[in-house]
């Protein structure tokens, strides 16, 4: 039986045109609805899929106001059975106070007997792009942790995630409990029904609040380019906001799908001092494009260390 954790975050429906807020520090929201990301919604999928496939069952977690049991409610919808609110200002909360609120809720269920096998966040949140939160909450948490994945399946003790790499697709094989960031278009979300939505309306949704202050995200502000500037994918990602109507267009096949370039705004960011991560464990199982699958790679583990900043 796995319990999995999947965590979800309340982003602009950005659509259309983008416009900032007077102070420069958020999207203006005063006209367009919200959602989540497309690789949140797959993480929702592989979270009830995992869970039902051993008799488990999938909790959906989100950090943010109330409005944010909108979402909670869509993903309990499809098939999530339990919820939990963070409830506070998100904008204050950067990567690393995300994290830690994650993990807090993540102990404290622990000590009531609920732990969880496996937690599923977003590869990046369709906002801001961080590409933290999942890495750092399994540091937080000790746990082994890979990004990116666009499938998974549970095994015994053990979880075999594939992702996307640069000669094909990467197979790792972690012990549980482990923490995943899925990318989409290695499956495909369903959606909420009016019966689903019915019942979702009669889940108790848990509330609770962090034990301290955030830190926040070190964003000075964010700028709109000028003008009639074409719009390039970024090469670091960090100020990707994707567009709802080309992310329905998911693929069909196994692989994720290629990133989509950056709507028009830019972060300027002061850097917080990093923090040494080292990254847990993994072994690489070959690509199916290897010149001798009958001869796999011999395993390695190895231990990456590298900074992460807040931005």
């Amino acid at each position: 039986m796995a319990n999995v954790l999947v965590c979800v975050k309340r982003v602009p429906d950005l659509g259309g045109e983008i416009t900032l807020a007077d102070d420069s520090m958020s999207i203006d929201t005063s006209y367009i609805g919200h959602t989540v990301s497309p690789h949140e919604e797959c993480a929702v999928e592989l979270a009830i899929q995992s869970a039902k496939a051993t008799d488990g069952e999938a909790t959906v977690l989100s950090l943010g106001t109330a409005d944010s049991t909108e979402q909670i409610r869509d993903a309990l919808a499809v098939g999530c059975t339990g919820a939990v609110l963070i409830e506070a200002e998100a904008e204050q909360f950067g990567p690393a106070d995300v994290a830690r609120a994650i993990a807090e809720v993540v102990r404290a269920h622990e000590q009531d007997g609920r732990s969880y096998d496996m937690i599923l966040l977003g590869n990046d949140a369709a906002d801001t792009g961080d590409f933290q939160v999942g890495i750092r909450l399994a540091y937080a948490l000790g746990r082994p942790v890979v990004a990116g994945v666009s499938s998974i399946e549970l095994v015994d003790d053990h979880v075999v995630a594939r992702a996307a790499g640069a000669d094909g697709t990467d197979i790792f094989e972690v012990e549980l409990p482990a923490v995943l960031t899925v990318m989409e278009g290695g499956i495909e979300p369903r959606y909420p029904s009016i019966p689903g939505r019915m019942k979702a309306k009669r889940v108790t949704v848990e509330t609770v609040t962090p034990s301290f202050q955030p830190a926040g995200s070190g964003r000075v502000r964010l700028k709109m380019p000028p003008p009639g500037l074409p719009v390039q994918p970024s090469t670091n990602q960090t100020s990707r906001v994707k567009d709802k109507k080309s992310a329905a267009k998911k693929p069909t096949g196994g692989k994720a799908s290629a990133p989509t370039a950056p709507a028009a705004i830019a972060i300027t960011a002061r850097l917080l001092p990093p923090a040494s991560i080292t990254l847990p464990a993994r072994r690489s199982m070959p690509s199916p494009f290897n010149a001798h699958p009958e001869k796999p790679n011999p395993g390695m583990a190895a231990q990456r260390n590298f900074p992460l900043d807040s931005t």
